[in-house]
């Protein structure tokens, strides 16, 4: 695969357009181009390279880590092409490997950024509590074969409601200049042997879904109290939370904007 690295200079465009896409992120090293490394990111400016005409700069809702999936994912891109948005969208698909897929365009404003103008997003991360994994989603989820109590953790999960500085759910290496965010729902729901975590915030710091279900995990487990979630994150620091758990389970599932209906 060839990637285009041409340095992008900023010019003033005509077109600022919007793509929602989902994308299978186990085959890459997440959204944001790396060297050395295939990202959705470089894939997609490939993809993009012919059919707008040259190198764009492509701004991403969100920079997920690698193997984490989204089901969701907006990317906003400015452009003098006049290709319409509903022929991009086809020709974008029949280019696009089988596990990234484009399922919307449409014109917006100068000013719109697909991160900055994001006013929040929500995560899902899928357990399959069973001794037995599943082959048919197996990439999408993480086994789990000792009993999970749904109930529970839901309960003990909404400790982290509301506004709480969670540097203490930040693995290292990530932004720490405001490690204050505001979680607006977390919910534990079982389906079968499906457990499916989902939790919504204004933002997220490196991880920070990951650790505070590997904390989940570990109450699960007996490694930590069911009440302990206040106090650990009172204590602000990384060592008192649970593990970081696999990325595969992960998955952006909704991305909000206030300034735009759905698409």
């Amino acid at each position: 695969m060839q990637l285009h690295s041409a340095p992008y200079v900023s010019q003033p465009k005509s077109r600022n357009l919007l793509l929602r896409l989902s994308y299978d992120g186990t085959a890459y090293h997440g959204w944001q181009v790396q060297n050395n490394a295939v990202t959705v990111q470089s894939v997609l400016q490939d993809a993009l390279f012919p059919i707008l005409g040259g190198v764009h700069e492509l701004k991403g809702c969100s920079r997920t880590d690698a193997g984490v999936h989204a089901e969701e994912y907006f990317v906003s891109v400015q452009t003098d092409a006049r290709i319409p948005c509903d022929r991009l969208v086809p020709a974008l698909n029949a280019v696009l490997p089988r596990d990234i897929a484009v399922h919307h365009c449409r014109e917006v404003p100068p000013d719109f950024h697909a991160r900055y103008s994001c006013t929040g997003k929500e995560y899902v991360y899928r357990i399959w509590n069973s001794p037995v994994r599943d082959p048919f989603r197996d990439r999408y989820l993480l086994q789990y074969p000792r009993p999970l109590d749904a109930a529970l953790l839901h309960d003990c999960a909404q400790a982290y409601v509301g506004t709480h500085d969670f540097i203490g759910f930040c693995s290292a290496g990530g932004k720490k200049d405001d490690t204050v965010r505001t979680v607006s729902h977390f919910s534990v729901i079982r389906e079968g042997d499906l457990v499916s975590m989902y939790v919504a915030a204004d933002g997220f710091l490196y991880n920070m879904v990951r650790i505070m279900t590997g904390t989940l995990l570990s109450i699960a487990q007996g490694r930590i109290a069911p009440d302990a979630l206040p106090d650990i994150l009172a204590a602000r620091t990384r060592t008192r939370a649970g593990i970081t758990a696999p990325a595969q389970g992960l998955t952006l599932h909704r991305v909000f904007y206030d300034s735009l209906p759905p698409l």
